[in-house]
């Protein structure tokens, strides 16, 4: 679990970085993406620790949930970009755009965790699923605890 530690320090510190142009913006979520792909599939590797005989089909699945997911976590990232650009002069108009895109993405991500738990449950068991959910969960909860702890709040 220190690697997961390790990733939210990563993505924090590189996440103030994207108050640049929109075009380094998407760059550096790219950049971010990457490393943080790379690292996730080892740590859920070593959690999983699936038999060989459905071990294909799991990352097979793997792969493809992770596709959709980068999409979710650009746009959690841009709308992040966008709050850090806007909230010492938030207003009603910014405010309400912001918190229905994150309401928004929350719940795609719901949806898309919902989605695939059934495809994993197919290809590997239940319980395997569960598990797979169960730590995508705990990352991405622990790299949104450490962002959240450090962006400023509204009005303050």
């Amino acid at each position: 679990m220190k690697n997961v530690f390790f990733l939210s320090a990563f993505l924090l510190i590189t996440s103030y970085q994207l108050s640049f142009a929109q075009s380094s913006v998407d760059e550096e979520i790219t950049l971010i993406q990457s490393a943080f792909g790379m690292d996730k599939k080892q740590i859920i590797e070593g959690y999983m620790d699936l038999p060989d005989e459905v071990a294909p089909a799991f990352w097979t699945i793997y792969q493809a949930y992770e596709e959709s997911r980068k999409e979710l976590g650009r746009e959690r990232l841009n709308i992040i970009n966008d709050f850090l650009s806007e909230y010492e002069s938030i207003g009603d108009d910014e405010a309400d755009d912001l918190a229905n895109r994150t309401l928004k993405n929350d719940l795609a991500l719901s949806k898309l965790h919902s989605s695939y738990y059934k495809k994993f449950k197919k290809a590997t068991s239940a319980v395997d699923a569960a598990k797979f959910l169960q730590i995508d969960t705990y990352i991405h909860n622990t790299i949104r605890n450490a962002i959240q702890q450090e962006l400023p709040f509204i009005d303050q």
